[in-house]
């Protein structure tokens, strides 16, 4: 039979994954340059230019996806290295859970601040909701991901937090 404890445990595993897949996919576009990265913080950082300040757009727009990718890649190792406690437990008969549910709930506080970022950009900056760049559109499929990690992360760090307090 499942507890309610048990349950939290494996929602907040499922919520890490998906977390962890967003981020760690959109890693090889950010560093890279890619031309569709590229549109993205070029247009937010133009609008940051002419709303925020010259220096901050030119900096966001040369170095944002810099900056993001790095804050994504330590978001999902923060999230996933209770794995390695996981296979301490394993090995040892100890339990860190109380150590790992601290960790998702600072990590999914991390990723909702991160995502919260992203969903301001695509309302409130010519970015949009459905990215256009070269005549493709996204589908909204950018601002859906960012969406549902803001909401996710929340319910992580929640969830997380119920375990620690009945600890």
């Amino acid at each position: 039979m499942l507890t309610k404890k048990r349950v939290y445990t494996i929602a907040s595993w499922v919520i890490v994954i998906w977390i962890a897949k967003v981020f760690l996919s959109s890693i090889p576009y950010k560093f890279s340059g890619h031309p569709d990265t590229m549109h993205i913080f070029s247009t937010i950082g133009s609008w940051m230019a002419t709303t925020l300040s010259v220096d901050l757009g030119s900096f966001f727009a040369q170095y944002g996806a810099i900056v993001v990718g790095c804050a994504e890649l330590a978001t999902s190792l923060l999230l996933l290295s209770p794995l390695v406690l996981l296979l301490r437990d394993k090995i040892s008969g100890q339990s860190s859970a109380p150590l790992r549910a601290k960790i998702h709930a600072v990590g999914g506080l991390a990723s909702s601040g991160i995502m919260a970022g992203a969903v301001f950009f695509h309302l409130f900056t010519p970015l949009g909701i459905e990215v256009l760049h070269q005549g493709k559109s996204d589908g909204g499929s950018l601002f859906m991901a960012a969406v549902s990690i803001l909401i996710l992360g929340l319910v992580l760090c929640a969830i997380n937090l119920k375990l620690i307090k009945a600890e």
